[in-house]
C-alpha cells in the first residue's frame, strides 16, 4: 500500500471549490461584466490561485462564464459548493476571495453581490 497523505484530498466534485467568473460582453448597448474589467479579475484571480498552489484536482478551478444574470451587480463571480456571489472592482478585492475565500473557507461578506440584485 502507498502512503497518500501528501496527496489532496479528493473532494466531492473533483475540485473542492470552483469560481465562474461573468465575462459576457453585451454589443446591442446594454451593461455587461465585461464592460467593468470583468477579464482583469478573471486573469487575476486565476493567477492568484495558480501562484498560491491552490490550482488543480481537489483544490480550485477558475473558469470563464457567459451571462450568470446578474448583470446590475457586475461585474460578478460565483464560487461553489457555496454558491456565494461576488461583486469585485479591483485587484484587491480579487486577492481578498483569493486569500479569505478560496484558500481559507471564508466568505468575504464586504463583496457579497446583494440578493436583490439581478439583471
Amino acid at each position: 500500500m502507498s502512503d497518500t497523505s501528501s496527496a489532496p484530498a479528493a473532494a466531492p466534485g473533483y475540485y473542492q471549490r470552483h469560481i465562474f467568473f461573468c465575462l459576457n460582453d453585451r454589443t446591442n448597448g446594454e451593461d455587461s461584466c465585461a464592460h467593468h474589467n470583468a477579464q482583469a479579475g478573471f486573469d487575476r484571480c486565476k493567477a492568484q490561485v495558480k501562484a498560491a498552489g491552490l490550482a488543480g484536482a481537489g483544490k480550485v478551478r477558475v473558469n470563464k462564464a457567459g451571462c450568470l444574470d446578474r448583470c446590475a451587480g457586475g461585474p460578478v463571480a460565483v464560487v461553489y459548493p457555496e454558491g456565494t456571489w461576488y461583486t469585485y472592482v479591483d485587484a484587491a478585492d480579487i486577492d481578498e476571495i483569493v486569500e479569505s475565500h478560496l484558500k481559507n473557507g471564508q466568505v468575504v461578506e464586504r463583496l457579497v453581490t446583494p440578493a436583490e440584485l439581478g439583471r
